[in-house]
């Protein structure tokens, strides 16, 4: 049978060979004609509105819901989440008045890029999974002082829970044997108490992750992390990975547990403590993290303030808890046992501190401070405003508030019992200015650490006020 090929038709045919062959070459990555291919829908530039860069743990899930209620709240219509590259999307509504829809922009790429991009002004609002450091306050400095009320917001509260897998019998680790097992150092199960023989296999976050910043902080410090170690850029892939592998370990926020088992982490100085919604929300857990939203401290674009005004109210902080962070909220927990197990041990602080609280309800909100001073920080002065509101409710009216002071171990001991004193009576003071009545004040000075007084990050957070409430 012949074939009979009208004019024109090798044209045709020659101009789908050249679209095959361009097409295998841009497949294996010899060529890039991703631009003339069609992808993901882009917003324009035109249309965006504010531009949250930073934090994968920020940027997966909790930005683009912030975003969409955000709009939302905002009279916006039609809003939807449009992908557009990897950890990359657009959050796009339509604003009553506007014939075109308006977008936010969010690129997770890692706690890093948010001030590298704040500083070539790529973005509006940098998220972050971990504290602004010192060289990167001074690169910004032009931005305004970066530390300050104006610029640093706590969006929520995370964990970093060390993973295993379900079916491990190792339930306690120190953080001393985290480290060592993600050095090297300590390679078999079988050195690590009520572990199994086998090879420890680790699993940890890519270098651009926040989580990963955190970790290396507060565990490795300078050490560097094993070699062998397999690192992973998605927080879900790095939990299935370890739930799936009877030898792994890894670390990961508190959301992305999933079906592999957190254990127990003790610190030098304080008991193992297992991280939960109450222990992360006190910020006692060794391993909790706040998540930051960091803006200049004038913004120019009117957008910055009024998101992150939204972002810490009441609807915000209620996302925050929904997308698997604790939100910072005032509703008093009572503490399970095994929250409580620390503070029963045989010292005198630990009998007094347990009869005190036995039949009390935290609030989930510590006031902490800087160091050396009764200065509330920044996380402290958002929280009065939460408390008061909460406590001074109908609700609670008949709750005797209870304030216990500690203080870290810098300095000596009667020093620090004052200190801690004056911290907790500052708070009082706060409450007071309010109409708020605390009943009692008590202060343990730098008894019962929650952390090792051996690190600034430890000694920050023993520099703290609980707030409890009583019957």
């Amino acid at each position: 049978m012949a074939i009979r090929i009208q004019k024109g038709g090798w044209f045709v045919i020659f101009l789908l060979g050249v679209g095959l062959v361009g097409y295998s070459l841009h497949r294996y990555g010899i060529i890039d004609l991703s631009q003339w291919l069609p992808g993901p829908t882009k917003a324009s530039s035109a249309s965006v509105i504010l531009r949250i860069h930073g934090s994968n743990t920020i940027g997966a899930q909790l930005a683009p819901a912030l975003a969409e209620e955000f709009l939302r709240q905002r009279g916006a219509t039609d809003v939807k989440i449009l992908p557009q590259s990897t950890d990359e999307v657009v959050v796009q509504g339509k604003l009553p008045g506007e014939s075109a829809p308006k977008s936010i922009e969010i690129a997770a790429h890692g706690s890093a890029t948010a001030f590298t991009d704040l500083r070539d002004n790529k973005c509006d609002v940098g998220a972050a999974s971990r504290k602004i450091n010192l060289d990167e306050v001074s690169t910004l400095s032009s931005l305004g002082d970066m530390v300050s009320p104006a610029s640093e917001h706590v969006v929520g509260l995370d964990g970093i829970a060390v993973i295993v897998n379900a079916g491990n019998p190792v339930r306690v680790l120190s953080k001393e044997e985290i480290g060592k097992i993600f050095s090297g150092e300590v390679t078999d199960w079988g050195q690590v108490n009520g572990g199994q023989r086998g090879t420890i296999n680790v699993y940890a976050r890519d270098t651009k992750s926040g989580t990963w910043d955190t970790f290396k902080t507060l565990v490795l410090g300078n050490t560097p992390l094993v070699d062998t170690a397999k690192r992973l850029e998605d927080s879900r892939q790095l939990s299935d990975r370890v739930a799936a592998d009877p030898n792994g370990i890894g670390f990961i926020g508190l959301p992305y547990v999933r079906s592999a088992k957190a254990i127990a982490v003790s610190e030098a100085g304080a008991n193992s403590i297992y991280p939960t919604a109450l222990t992360v929300a006190t910020e006692d857990y060794p391993l909790s993290r706040r998540l930051y939203l960091y803006t200049p401290a004038n913004a120019q674009n009117t957008e910055v303030r009024e998101f992150v005004r939204f972002a810490l109210s009441k609807t915000g902080q209620d996302i925050v808890a929904q997308n698997g962070f604790v939100g910072q909220t005032a509703t008093p927990m009572t503490p399970a046992p095994q929250e409580l197990a620390r503070r029963t041990g045989q010292s005198a602080a630990e009998t007094r501190y347990h009869s005190l609280t036995v039949s009390a309800a935290r609030v989930p909100l510590d006031f902490r401070f800087r160091s050396g001073s009764s200065n509330l920080d920044n996380k402290a002065l958002d929280d009065l405003l939460r408390v008061s509101a909460f406590v001074s409710s109908p609700q609670y009216s008949g709750e005797a508030i209870l304030l216990i002071g500690f203080a870290d171990s810098i300095g000596n001991p009667q020093q620090n019992l004052e200190l801690s004193r004056e911290r907790a009576n500052a708070v009082a003071g706060e409450f007071k200015a309010r109409g708020i009545k605390t009943s009692e004040v008590v202060a343990f000075g730098s008894e019962l650490p929650v952390a090792s007084n051996a690190t600034p990050e430890g000694r920050d957070r023993n520099r703290r006020v609980e707030v409890w409430l009583r019957r």
